[in-house]
């Protein structure tokens, strides 16, 4: 069987994103950015990103279908959009205004090219990033081993996933209260830092060296799940109490401990896991995986227990991005599962989908 050829858009957030996939090859993939619309308000403003969103999709879009490869004939070529098997979606979890302009534009796609339609779940297509190969079949993960235990870690999302297979999955933990980017983002703000300064906080981190001790949380509770708001209430009544001069040598410091205590929590429950499942690799995905920091502390401890550890080489497939809804949907679309466009709504809390 010819392997299928998916269209998809990703706006779960302040991203505009489209990608050709073919099977599990990654034809094309654009990404474009509201980064600096948002910044003069410290956040991602929900009128705002809708309004861009829906601007921007056309134009996305068909830059997503010129860039599939004209250049060679014996890799893939697509002149226009009715070399598309099917258009895919991401239906949440998300910002709602943001899922509303994609899921309207790709209900409009399938309508009138009468192509049948996905709707993708963004947190599995991060697990399943690492599956992503490039157009010329490189890269990707050849073999994979299950049981596998997914770790996604992004500014909205912290979750530990058990993978059985493809479809299978058990939801292990989760964040009770802020996401592990969602803290960085706030006490960057709190340094002043600007916008985004979640990766500008793990920037500065890697400069200083952790001479503040804050506390760790929930040493008490024997679970999976995690917490970072009393962290980042630490971090706050630190700045608060010792009143300190914002200096690039204090705030690499502050940075520094602030990142040890995120990392001691992210990898004690990793720990926890790997020791109760006994996973046959890790697989890490979501937007704070660019930190190396925090790679290079997974892979001590996969180490430990000679376990393989899998995340996508390409860091546009790292963050947001539609090529990783496209991977999903490529399963998705072997299996028929498809969705009426009357039926696909968005689902701005749409939990981790369960097993098959």
């Amino acid at each position: 069987m010819q392997e299928p050829t998916i269209l998809s858009i990703e706006t779960s957030l302040d991203d505009t994103c489209a990608a050709v996939t073919r099977g599990l090859r990654v034809i094309s993939n654009v990404v474009s950015s509201q980064t600096s619309h948002h910044a003069t308000w410290g956040g991602t403003v929900p009128d705002i990103a809708k309004r861009l969103h829906k601007e921007w999709l056309p134009k996305v879009v068909t830059l997503a279908l010129r860039k599939t490869g004209i250049t060679d004939s014996r890799i893939y070529r697509y002149t226009d959009i009715r070399n598309i098997d099917a258009i895919a979606v991401t239906r949440g979890p998300g910002l709602a205004p943001s899922l509303e302009q994609g899921i309207s534009y790709a209900k409009e796609l399938a309508s009138n090219l009468s192509l049948p339609l996905i709707g993708v779940n963004h947190m599995e297509g991060h697990l399943l990033s690492s599956y992503a190969q490039t157009k010329n079949v490189t890269k990707g993960l050849a073999n994979p081993l299950y049981p596998a235990l997914g770790f996604l870690i992004s500014g909205g999302h912290t979750e530990l996933v058990l993978m059985r297979g493809i479809g299978n999955y058990e939801l292990l933990g989760v964040t009770l209260d802020d996401a592990a980017g969602e803290a960085y983002d706030k006490v960057a703000r709190m340094l002043m830092l600007g916008y985004p300064g979640g990766p500008i906080l793990a920037e500065m981190a890697k400069f200083g060296k952790p001479v503040i001790n804050f506390p760790e949380p929930m040493t008490n509770r024997p679970d999976l799940n995690f917490s970072f708001s009393g962290l980042k209430t630490a971090a706050r009544q630190y700045l608060e109490r010792e009143k300190p001069e914002l200096t690039r040598e204090f705030i690499q410091d502050f940075a520094a401990s602030f990142q040890t205590a995120v990392f001691k929590h992210l990898i004690k429950r990793l720990r926890r896991a790997i020791d109760l499942y006994t996973p046959q690799m890790l697989l890490l995905g979501g937007g704070v995986v660019s930190n190396t920091s925090l790679r290079a502390a997974v892979r001590d401890l996969a180490k430990e227990y000679d376990l393989p550890t899998y995340y996508p080489k390409n860091k546009k497939l790292i963050t947001d991005n539609a090529a990783m809804i496209g991977i999903a949907a490529y399963y998705q679309y072997l299996n028929n599962d498809f969705i009426y466009s009357k039926s696909l709504d968005r689902l701005p809390n749409l939990n981790f989908p369960k097993s098959s």
